[in-house]
């Protein structure tokens, strides 16, 4: 099976041009500063415990979770290097110990049993569907045995207002890598991946549709 690495990734406003443009268009369309709130706070992330920021774009996620948490090691990962240059910058501006490394999710550059939690938003949605199965058994394996992982993103709308937003969503960012997104499948992929007790937690109606808050863990 092709790796993310051999396909290549999506940018994260799918053409790079828009990069710049990440920070101001996510906090405009998908009230960012409340679902990461809430994600945090499902993700009972303390002191002591380690976590990857998987598919972390501009690094916000992983900005906010090392300010909620100090004493928690930080690690940022994304395919994209030039939107990790973005992080790093807001990363050093911050003052804050976070690394950031480059690497796909299908193939992390971890050992086994390395992470407490794994948490990501808004990044399964722009993976093709072998990918999205591939990197569901590679956060399994950097799980710690009891770790969890806590994800944010796109889930099958449930009403007509939410289906034109996520019309918008495929038109956007493609038909196939958010097929399984939108059709409600990523809770299952996740199980198949070896994730246990995988539910969805949460939901936000937001401009592109139906935000899901997922989590699972690793037996």
């Amino acid at each position: 099976m092709a790796t993310q690495a051999e396909k290549g990734f999506l940018p994260a406003l799918r053409f790079e041009r828009l990069t710049p443009l990440f920070d101001p268009v996510v906090r405009l369309t998908s009230r960012e500063g409340e679902f990461k709130r809430r994600l945090l706070a499902q993700a009972g992330i303390s002191p002591g415990m380690t976590v990857l920021d998987l598919g972390c774009g501009t690094g916000t996620l992983a900005i906010d979770v090392k300010r909620a948490e100090p004493a928690a090691e930080v690690i940022g990962l994304d395919a994209d290097p030039a939107i990790l240059e973005r992080a790093r910058g807001k990363v050093d501006k911050a003052g804050l110990d976070i690394a950031l490394d480059h690497g796909f999710a299908d193939d992390l550059p971890y050992e086994d049993g390395s992470f407490d939690r794994v948490i990501s938003t808004l990044f399964f949605h722009h993976l093709p569907p072998a990918v999205k199965a591939g990197t569901a058994s590679e956060i399994t394996r950097v799980l710690k045995h009891g770790g969890e992982l806590h994800v944010a993103d796109w889930t099958n709308p449930r009403d007509p207002l939410m289906r034109l937003g996520a019309l918008g969503l495929r038109l956007f960012d493609g038909d196939e890598p958010t097929r399984d997104n939108l059709a409600g499948r990523l809770p299952d992929i996740l199980a198949a991946g070896g994730l246990a007790d995988v539910r969805e937690r949460d939901t936000m109606r937001l401009a592109f549709g139906l935000l899901a808050l997922l989590s699972g863990r690793r037996p």
